[in-house]
């Protein structure tokens, strides 16, 4: 029976691919909330860009690319572990937070289990 659940968690151990999608649309959510709210971006850029949570979306793809770009999995057959850090980069004087996170996939599904915004650093 032990036998049998360990291969049912094996077999659905979450791939990267998964991971893949599953980070590119908890990314494009909290960059909508985080970008597209009263001061999180700067004024000249919230009058260019009239529909910013359609622009985010629309980005969807190429935020997956760049997570999958900067994110490590340890698997361990029967769970993986996922953990990402990106930003830090300059954009037109705004420093664009670093964020960190780790993600535990087990049975199909994804726990977060940690997640920090480094807003300390300044341009």
């Amino acid at each position: 029976m032990l036998a049998l659940a360990g291969g049912g968690l094996a077999l659905t151990n979450p791939s990267l691919a998964n991971f893949r999608d599953f980070s590119s649309d908890r990314l494009v959510e909290e960059i909508s909330k985080e970008l597209c709210g009263d001061g999180g971006m700067p004024v000249l850029l919230r009058m260019a860009i009239n529909n910013c949570v359609g622009l985010v979306q629309a980005q969807r793809e190429a935020l997956a690319a760049v997570v999958l770009s900067h994110t490590r999995r340890r698997n361990y057959g029967l769970v993986s572990v996922f953990e990402s850090e990106l930003g830090g980069q300059s954009l037109l004087r705004w420093q664009v937070p670093r964020f960190r996170s780790t993600v535990v996939g087990v049975a199909g599904q994804f726990v977060l289990i940690s997640a920090a915004t480094d807003r300390s650093e300044s341009p």
